[in-house]
């Protein structure tokens, strides 16, 4: 086995998984010590004042202080999107010799249309890309077009692993229906729309289709949610229900009681970063309609349950919405689909195969 450390945020805040950067964090170094690995996750926790020693988190699995951390204690360090790789270097870590640096949305030396990434906020993550191409040992991008982009920028290169975002294995079972008592259609937006702080481009967009797209679903009996962080002031309450901010744990109730899950897009398409909730929906069967663009939309269509309609058109949108409530979808086809296919012990076969053999690990039995 390996001593692994996993690194995101030198932010002072506490673990909780209420954003898709904090669940991919964890469900990965999981997956990882499900392998076999010790796995050590670095926190900046403001609790490390008071605690005194790593909490355990599950068998080869801890949290440890991210300012006690010594890399060369570990035989491979992992970092979680731009911020992993930045954290690490704060911290004096990225000469260490085997680095594996995901990123979660490859940017290019110029603005580029389909990455909603502008002007110097996309010049600190080009350049935090450049330090990661010359220093770690393996580089992992969501698709194959983050990989051509990195190419295009960086030349050819033979470390780049494809390593799509997934979904638990197990998941709660439906417990207690939050939803209001109301024959309308739930229609479930979760996610993060960001705010004027992170992407207020994106945030705009995305607000402003689901303002339009409630609206249109008024007229088909159905109810627009939305779940999630981000900046909702300017979100339209007589179209869209906002619910907050919820655990993960807590999160799947409402997926397991809605009608449709929906997405939509922060532009025309997106370049390299694709929905992490289409995987949510689908584990628990539960049909989709989205907008196209997104380099993983595919597997809603791959597993028949749901639409992928034309970008921008919301009220093509509420029309799918309404016709798929009319649909007998076989959801348990869907759940077995993402179940062979889209998990995290599925991502993670391939860090366990390069780390074994780069470490020259023995098989574990």
């Amino acid at each position: 086995m390996a001593k692994i450390v996993t690194v995101y945020t030198s932010r002072h805040r506490d673990f909780s998984l209420v954003d898709m950067s904090y669940i991919r964090w964890l469900k990965i170094s999981e997956a990882l010590a499900k392998c076999g690995h010790q796995v050590d996750i670095a926190t900046n926790e403001s609790s490390w004042r008071q605690q005194k020693s790593p909490i355990l988190m599950g068998q080869d699995l801890r949290r440890v202080p991210l300012s006690e951390v010594r890399w060369n204690d570990y035989d491979v360090v992992k970092t979680l999107f731009h911020g992993g790789f930045d954290t690490l270097e704060t911290y004096g870590g990225k000469d260490h010799p085997f680095v594996i640096s995901k990123l979660g949305s490859v940017v290019g030396p110029e603005d580029m249309k389909g990455i909603y990434f502008y002007g110097e906020r996309r010049e600190q993550l080009y350049s935090t890309q450049k330090k990661i191409n010359q220093t770690s040992t393996y580089i992992t991008v969501l698709n194959e077009s983050a990989k051509e982009l990195w190419t295009t920028c960086f030349g050819p290169r033979d470390n780049i692993l494809i390593v799509p975002g997934a979904v638990d294995l197990y998941v709660p079972p439906p417990s207690q229906d939050p939803y209001p008592r109301d024959h309308r259609t739930r229609c479930i937006f979760a996610g993060n729309v960001y705010s004027q702080n992170s992407q207020p481009e994106a945030n705009a967009v995305l607000i402003d289709k689901l303002n339009k797209l409630g609206q249109f679903l008024s007229g088909h009996g159905a109810r627009l949610y939305m779940l999630g962080p981000g900046d909702v002031r300017q979100i339209d309450q007589r179209y869209v229900t906002y619910l907050g901010v919820v655990s993960y744990e807590e999160a799947w109730n409402y997926f397991h009681f809605a009608h449709i899950g929906v997405v939509v897009a922060a532009g025309k398409f997106m370049h390299n970063n694709e929905s992490s909730k289409i995987y949510h929906y689908l584990r628990v069967g539960l049909p989709v309609v989205s907008e196209s663009g997104f380099p993983n939309d595919h597997i809603i269509i791959e597993s028949k349950l749901g639409f992928v309609v034309e970008n921008g058109n919301l009220e093509l949108m509420a029309q799918k919405i309404e016709e798929i409530t009319h649909e007998d979808w076989d959801r348990d086809y869907a759940i077995n689909y993402i179940l062979e296919n889209h998990t995290w012990y599925k991502r993670v076969e391939m860090y366990n195969e390069i780390i074994k053999e780069n470490l020259a690990l023995p098989e574990i039995a």
